[in-house]
């Protein structure tokens, strides 16, 4: 995610990372090239290029860009609900610190610990990468059949969850927690599986393909028609006036790519290292353990 300065407007005027105008910048200058072109040609009367329908045109560009609105409000519907799972995630991870207290401190560091592991396999699944070995090694006191399951498990954090509520259910059958407190415990338990379903939900079910391919393919054949339908105009200056629209037509519909999969590590997405790290720096506290760092922003971009 970009951390950036929003109230400074020569910021936002000429800031380069982090905007999509590095993505679209060669759409940008391959249209205006073709403006150039096409405006040279009708000047010097080289050759007869007959202008599309200004009307037609026009209905196009209005539909257009009702669907690039519709889509772009989709992707970012999906943006933050991944943001709001991930908030209860913090959430849950705080009470569990909290009504954990009254398990016995063995007990609790264990539960502890295998919940940062959980926290750390979630972001990893999302992101479809493999787990840290020493992951194992520094949290929860896993032994080595335990890691030999993590490795077969098709479903990490569900596999770490599993432990966490047997754990839970030691301590019932010891006597150190009742009933009620027992219940309580798993309820956060749920919370968090629930939570995993949500996440897991959006990353394995992006737009349809068909409409993204139908929009994207309306888009290109905009800008491509867009010097023909002005060039009559504006002559000169079609060149400018593409670059403005081809911009904004193909930057949204860039944008909305990176919006569809809010958990990845491109500029806009969400910044998961970050919000692991956060969770992981208060557990450790609750056990008054040394912390790590705290993740800052890296050439303005957070992870």
């Amino acid at each position: 995610m970009i951390i950036r300065n929003k109230n400074n407007t020569f910021t936002l005027l000429f800031a380069w990372r982090g905007t999509i105008l590095p993505q679209v910048l060669p759409e940008i200058l391959g249209l205006s090239a073709l403006s150039v072109v096409l405006a040279m040609v009708v000047h010097y009367r080289w050759l007869d290029v007959p202008a599309p329908p200004l009307v037609g045109f026009t209905i196009f560009g209005v539909v257009l860009s009702l669907f690039l609105g519709f889509r772009n409000n989709a992707c970012y519907d999906r943006w933050w609900e991944g943001r709001k799972l991930w908030g209860a995630l913090i959430a849950t991870e705080r009470h569990l610190a909290r009504d954990t207290a009254i398990l016995p401190p063995e007990q609790r560091e264990i539960v502890l610990e295998r919940v940062i592991v959980f926290v750390h396999l979630l972001r990893d699944r999302l992101r479809v990468q493999a787990a840290a070995p020493e992951l194992f090694s520094r949290y929860g006191q896993f032994d080595e059949n335990d890691i030999i399951q993590f490795k077969q498990h098709i479903n990490l954090p569900q596999y770490c969850l599993q432990q966490i509520q047997n754990n839970l259910i030691a301590a019932h059958q010891q006597k150190h927690i009742s009933d009620i407190i027992y219940t309580q415990l798993t309820a956060h338990i749920t919370s968090l599986g629930s939570i995993q379903a949500g996440c897991d939900r959006i990353a394995s079910t992006p737009l349809p393909f068909v409409y993204s391919a139908l929009l994207r393919r309306a888009v290109y054949s905009f800008c491509v028609m867009l010097p023909f339908a002005i060039h009559s105009e504006l002559g000169f200056w079609t060149p400018l006036m593409v670059a403005w629209l081809v911009y904004m037509f193909l930057g949204l519909d860039a944008l909305s790519l990176q919006l569809e999969e809010p958990f990845g590590t491109q500029d806009n997405d969400l910044p998961l290292d970050s919000m692991v790290i956060l969770m992981e720096r208060e557990l450790l506290m609750s056990l008054g353990r040394d912390v790590p760092p705290a993740l800052v922003a890296q050439d303005f971009y957070l992870s």
